[in-house]
């Protein structure tokens, strides 16, 4: 309770320091490139803070709006040779010709000169990260990329890690830093802007179909009243 009326307090302190000077910086599907950071087989068990079945599956949601906007994704891991262990196959699957930076020591990807070159070459200015765990590999180069001047957004859902206060603190840690923190369905809504944008409202319904049925509710309830035409975002 204490510790969540700090966080508040401090949210408003930062939003009062920030007001007059904010500008929105807005996902832009041109200018973004998707980040997995270890999310791999054996740290997938430190990751308490959501239901073990739910995180999972938003672990292969985040890797999968790289295929559904058709954006650069760069994969690394951390001595997965040791009990870290590999990548899930289903990302594995979904990129089967990637490149996966297997980094042999950097806690922080951002040190490994391979994972900073692989970001470089994009040529791009934003990134969308995840990873586990959120207080480690992806608060550590989220500041890092931020101080190089990257628009950094993190995924909150598809980064985990052992407790909810421990996710908390990272991600009142980043925000303080300018980076911008949100779930699987704000990130796909920014990076789609408008429904009559690509990839099309019939690609991102299949999307969320598969990956984030929670969001098909509403189309679902419209399409059971008789006579009802499917439902389009």
């Amino acid at each position: 309770m204490l510790f969540s009326k700090l966080a508040g307090l401090m949210m408003a302190g930062l939003t009062a320091a920030t007001l007059d000077s904010f500008s929105y910086e807005r996902l832009d599907q041109n200018n973004s490139v998707l980040l997995i950071v270890d999310h791999q087989v054996g740290l997938f068990n430190l990751a308490r803070d959501f239901d073990g079945t739910l995180y999972y599956n938003n672990m292969i949601a985040h890797a999968a709006i790289g295929k559904l906007f058709d954006i650069p994704v760069i994969l690394t891991t951390s001595k997965e040779d040791g009990p870290n262990g590999p990548l899930p196959k289903e990302i594995l699957e979904m990129y089967p010709d990637a490149t996966i930076i297997a980094r042999p020591g950097e806690i922080n990807a951002w040190d490994n000169p391979e994972f900073r070159a692989a970001v470089e070459a994009t040529g791009r200015k934003q990134v969308i990260i995840a990873g586990i765990a959120t207080e480690v590999c992806v608060a550590f180069a989220a500041l890092s990329m931020r101080e190089a001047g990257y628009g950094v957004f993190a995924n909150v859902e598809g980064s985990g890690t052992t407790s909810a206060l421990v996710r908390d603190v990272a991600n009142l840690r980043m925000v303080a830093a300018g980076v911008q923190v949100g779930g699987i369905f704000s990130i796909v809504g920014e990076l789609w802007r408008d429904h009559r944008n690509e990839p099309g409202s019939e690609k991102v319904l299949d999307w969320f179909q598969r990956y984030a049925p929670m969001y098909m509710i509403p189309a679902q309830q419209f399409n059971a009243f008789p006579g009802s035409a499917p439902a389009e975002l």
